[in-house]
C-alpha cells in the first residue's frame, strides 16, 4: 500500500488525536468541575469538539494541509502559527456565544498552547526521522563543502538536504565573512576564511567544492583550483545570477557545473552593443564565407537571431555547412531565409556568380587556411586559398556593390612569422588598397586566439588529458591571447557595425596567458594534479611558430572607438597598383613550385615578415 497516497488524512488524523489527547491529560490534572464528579468530562467533550473543529477549518484556510512536512521552512511554519491563533479566536467566540460551557479561558489557552507544541513537535519529528532514515541508508555519501554562506549557498544546502535520491553530504560552508565563520546554518558550521582553503580541506577531507558566491576574480578562481588539486577535491560551481534567473532549470543543485577554461583567462567576458549589431543587419542580404567553420559557424547563430532578409553561406566542406543548416532550420525553420552554397573562394567566376546570384549588402570573409605548421609544408595553398581567395571577394564585393565586407583577420598577421600570419597581413593589405576610391567599406578585425575552435590548443589538451596525458606543449614560454568563440562572432557584428572605411580593429583582450598554465588549469579542471597524474612535456617549437602574438603593429598609432574595448590601429596608405604588383610577384614565384622561392616572394611582398628564429631569439 503507497502510504504517500493518505498522507494528508494521516496528518489530520493526528492533529485530533493529540488535541483529544492533550485536553483530557490537562483535565485530569487540573479539573474544571469543582470538584472530582465525572461530569466535567462531558462539558468537556463539546467544548474539545468545537475547538477540533475551529482548528480543522483555520488550518485548512491556510492549506497547512498541503504542505510537504519533510521539506518544511519557517514558511510553512509561520502558517500553522497562523492558523492556530485564528482557530483559537474563533473559538472562543463560539465557545462563548453557542456554548457556554464554563470551561475556563485559562484553560481552554493552556490546552491550546500545549497542543500547538506537541503539533509541532510531532512535524519537526517526521522531518528529523527522514533525514536519520535517509542518511543510515544513503551509500557512499559524497562529502562536498559549499564555498559563500550566503542565499544561494543555504539554499543549495537545503536541496541537498531535502532530495531524496541525492547522494552528497555537506560538512561545512566556506566563507569570508567573520560575522559568519564560527556560527551554524541549518546545523553545518561556517569555516573561513578561504585563504585557509589548504587548512580547511586537509583539516576535513572533500570530495567536491561547490561555489556560490558571485563571479570572483581569475586569481581567485586559480588559487581555488589549485589548492583543491593538491587536496584532490573537484571544483564546481553555480552560474551567475542573472543565468539562474534566465535559465529553464529552477533546480539550483541542476545548475551546478564544472568551471569553464575561460573564467581563468584573467579578464571578464567582454560584451558588445547588441542593439547597433540588430540595427546594422536588419533587413541585409548577409554573406559569410567559410560560414561551416568554428567563427563562421558561430557568426551564422549569432545573426540568424536578427531581423534579416537572408542568410548565405558559402564553404568549400558539405559537411560543416550542412550542420550548420540543419541547426538553423530546426532554430528557425521558415522564419529565416537560408542559402547554402558549396564553393571555393579560389574560383574568381564562381565568386562572381554569388554575388550575381544573391546581391548581398554586407559580406562576413571568414574561409581562410589558418594552421601554421601546415601552412609552413605547405605555403603555396595559404597563397592561393588566403591571398587570392580574398583578392577575388574584394573584387567582385566592389563590382556588385556590396555595403560593407569585413575580413576576420588574426594576431599572427602582426609582425608575421609564418606564411600563414604573412597571408593574412597580405589580405590587410588588399583592403587597405580600397581605401581611396571604393563605394564598398571594407574593414578588419583582428583578435587572438579562440577558445575550442576547431584546431586549437584546447581540444587537444581537452584529448590528451582524457587519454591520461601527457599533455604535449611546444614550449613553456609561449604566451596567447584568448576568446570565446561569442566573443569572436560579437567583436566581427560590432566592427562591421562601426562607420569607419580601412580600417584594422583591435579588441582590447587583456593580458596574454602561458599556454603552461592553461594546460595544468585544464589538467586541474579535470580533476587531477599537474605533473603527477598527468605530465606535461615539451615537444620543441612548431614551423613558424611564434613564443608570443602581438596584436597591435603599433601602438603609438592606436584610435579609440565609442566602445571602450574596440581600437583602430592606423594604417599606412597603400595603392591598387602596389598590390598587383605584388601579387605579380607572388605569381611568378607560384609557378617555380619551389618553397624557397615561395618563402622569398612572401617577405618581398610582406616586408615585415621575419624568420621566427630572429624573433624568438630575442625572447628570454
Amino acid at each position: 500500500m503507497n502510504i504517500r497516497k493518505y498522507r494528508k488524512t494521516i496528518v489530520f488524523l493526528l492533529d485530533i488525536l493529540i488535541i483529544f489527547v492533550v485536553n483530557n491529560i490537562l483535565f485530569c490534572l487540573f479539573p474544571e468541575s469543582n470538584g472530582t464528579d465525572t461530569t466535567g468530562f462531558f462539558r468537556l467533550f463539546p467544548n474539545v469538539l468545537l475547538f477540533v473543529s475551529c482548528w480543522i477549518v483555520a488550518q485548512y484556510f491556510f492549506k497547512t494541509y498541503d504542505s510537504l512536512w519533510r521539506y518544511a521552512q519557517s514558511i510553512e511554519y509561520l502558517m500553522l502559527f497562523f492558523g492556530a491563533i485564528s482557530s483559537f479566536l474563533i473559538f472562543l467566540i463560539l465557545d462563548y456565544t453557542l456554548l457556554s460551557s464554563g470551561i475556563s479561558v485559562l484553560f481552554s489557552m493552556a490546552g491550546y498552547s500545549i497542543s500547538f507544541i506537541m503539533l509541532i513537535f510531532m512535524r519537526m519529528s517526521y522531518r528529523q526521522y527522514r533525514k536519520y532514515v535517509k542518511s543510515k541508508f544513503r551509500k557512499n555519501k559524497i562529502p562536498i563543502a559549499i564555498l559563500g554562506a550566503g542565499s544561494e549557498g543555504v539554499k543549495l544546502l537545503e536541496e541537498i538536504e531535502s532530495y531524496p535520491e541525492c547522494r552528497y553530504t555537506t560538512m561545512y560552508f566556506i566563507d569570508d565573512s567573520i560575522e559568519k565563520i564560527g556560527k551554524r546554518i541549518h546545523n553545518i558550521e561556517v569555516r573561513g576564511p578561504l585563504i585557509r582553503l589548504d587548512k580547511l580541506l586537509q583539516s576535513s577531507p572533500i570530495n567536491e567544492l561547490i561555489i556560490t558566491i558571485p563571479p570572483t576574480s581569475a586569481e581567485v578562481r586559480k588559487f581555488i583550483l589549485e589548492t583543491c588539486s593538491n587536496q584532490n577535491c573537484r571544483v564546481r560551481t553555480l552560474p551567475d545570477s542573472l543565468t539562474l534567473l534566465n535559465g529553464n532549470e529552477k533546480n539550483l543543485w541542476n545548475n551546478v557545473r564544472d568551471i569553464k577554461i575561460e573564467e581563468l583567462l584573467g579578464r571578464l567576458q567582454v560584451t558588445l552593443n547588441q542593439e547597433e549589431i540588430d540595427r546594422f543587419l536588419l533587413n541585409k542580404t548577409i554573406m559569410v564565407t567559410g560560414g561551416g567553420g568554428s567563427i563562421g559557424s558561430e557568426l551564422c547563430r549569432q545573426i540568424a537571431k536578427t531581423k534579416i532578409n537572408k542568410l548565405v553561406i558559402v564553404d568549400i566542406y558539405e559537411n560543416n555547412a550542412y550542420e550548420i543548416q540543419q541547426e538553423l532550420w530546426q532554430s528557425y525553420g521558415e522564419q529565416l531565409e537560408l542559402k547554402i552554397e558549396i564553393a571555393t573562394i579560389r574560383d574568381k567566376e564562381k565568386m562572381n556568380q554569388l554575388m550575381e546570384r544573391h546581391r548581398p549588402n554586407i559580406i562576413f570573409h571568414a574561409a581562410a587556411h589558418k594552421h601554421v605548421p601546415l601552412m609552413e609544408d605547405c605555403p603555396e595553398e595559404a597563397i592561393l586559398n588566403n591571398i587570392y581567395g580574398t583578392y577575388n571577394l574584394v573584387q567582385a564585393a566592389e563590382r556588385y556593390g556590396v555595403d560593407k565586407f569585413v575580413l576576420i583577420s588574426t594576431d599572427k598577421a602582426v609582425n608575421p612569422t609564418s606564411i600563414m600570419g604573412a597571408s593574412k597581413r597580405f589580405c590587410e593589405m588588399i583592403l587597405q588598397s580600397m581605401k581611396e576610391d571604393s563605394k564598398t567599406e571594407f574593414v578588419a578585425v583582428r583578435f587572438g586566439n579562440v577558445l575550442g575552435s576547431n584546431g586549437s590548443v584546447i581540444p587537444l589538451f581537452q584529448k590528451q588529458i582524457a587519454q591520461g596525458g601527457p599533455v604535449t606543449i611546444t614550449d613553456k614560454r609561449i604566451v596567447r591571447y584568448f576568446m570565446t568563440i561569442t566573443e569572436a562572432a560579437q567583436l566581427v557584428l560590432q566592427t562591421g557595425a562601426m562607420a569607419n572605411s580601412s580600417d584594422v580593429y583591435v579588441l582590447d583582450m587583456g593580458e596574454p596567458v602561458k599556454i603552461i598554465e592553461l594546460a595544468e588549469n585544464l589538467i586541474r579542471l579535470s580533476g587531477s594534479i599537474p605533473y603527477t597524474e598527468i605530465p606535461i612535456i615539451e615537444t620543441g617549437l612548431r614551423p613558424g611558430e611564434k613564443l608570443y602574438e602581438e596584436l597591435l603593429m603599433n601602438n603609438d598609432e592606436l584610435i579609440a572607438t565609442q566602445n571602450h574595448k574596440i581600437f583602430i590601429e592606423h594604417q599606412d596608405n597603400i595603392s591598387k597598383k602596389d598590390i598587383n604588383k605584388k601579387l605579380k610577384i607572388l605569381s611568378k614565384a607560384l609557378k617555380t613550385k619551389s618553397y624557397t622561392k615561395i618563402n622569398y616572394a612572401m617577405k618581398k611582398v610582406v616586408p615585415n615578415y621575419k624568420d621566427p628564429d630572429e624573433v624568438n631569439s630575442n625572447v628570454v
